[in-house]
């Protein structure tokens, strides 16, 4: 094989290593953006459970400040009993305030059910914060080993590229020209194999004279349909060499 096509295989492997290095670089804030959405629902669990709660606490201060007026009301009609002058006026006085602490017994059942409802929903949040914490420590970690991936892919690609050009100038100017012309057009896949009679890449079959001069080896040929630089590469078969060499001894 000529000295430039094995040039350009080893350039194609790299150029592949570095297209698919700089893939793997360039997801990183989209994989730390993926790895953070999942705190969301842990945080709006905790949000929720955290305004069920303190609607509780506010329904019960509510209710606390209710029957601390209504004891007030019934304070003031209890004094306003001791100067009435007619039975009518006393008994809608005492009508006023058994209604008055109806309404404080009602108030303070709501309570006790609020009361009630409020340690499973206090429980709630202290499971949700928990929770949430956990999930935060292991996104923090993913996040990390992310972060130490990508560190290490960037320097494995800047040691590639150093490869790269290592190799690319060691290839004649003409060839590695074109074989970046034909790089850029075939997205890092610019050399086919066609071993078999066929480029390996359109799937195209060469023309028999074509292949001849292909199997000769003594200049670097591409492809009459997709442009690729052709290699021929037949298998070696040991078992034949070595049989064959066991007949000539």
């Amino acid at each position: 094989m000529l000295q430039d096509l094995a040039l350009a295989l080893r350039l194609q492997a790299l150029d592949r290593k570095i297209a698919n290095l700089e893939n793997e670089i360039a997801t990183l804030p989209k994989h730390i953006a993926e790895i953070e959405k999942r705190l969301e629902s842990h945080t709006r669990r905790l949000e929720v459970d955290r305004a069920a709660l303190s609607a509780n606490q506010r329904d019960r201060k509510k209710l606390e400040g209710d029957i601390q007026l209504h004891q007030q009301k019934i304070s003031k009609l209890k004094d306003q009993t001791l100067s009435v002058k007619t039975n009518e006026q006393y008994k809608a006085l005492q009508n006023e305030i058994a209604y008055i602490e109806a309404e404080i017994r009602r108030a303070e059942d709501k309570i006790l059910d609020l009361m009630e409802a409020s340690e499973p929903l206090d429980k709630n949040v202290t499971v949700a914060q928990t929770e949430l914490k956990r999930e935060q420590q292991h996104v923090e970690a993913e996040k990390q080993r992310a972060r130490e991936r990508t560190s290490l892919d960037q320097k494995e690609l800047g040691a590639v590229r150093a490869e790269r050009q290592s190799i690319a100038r060691e290839m004649t100017p003409a060839i590695y020209n074109e074989y970046e012309r034909i790089r850029k057009k075939t997205k890092n896949m610019p050399i086919a194999d066609a071993t078999e009679g066929r480029c390996s890449a359109c799937q195209i079959m060469l023309r028999p004279q074509f292949f001849q001069d292909l199997r000769k080896g003594d200049k670097i040929m591409t492809c009459e349909s997709c442009g690729r630089i052709l290699t021929y590469n037949p298998v070696v078969d040991v078992a034949s060499d070595v049989a064959a060499s066991h007949q000539i001894a």
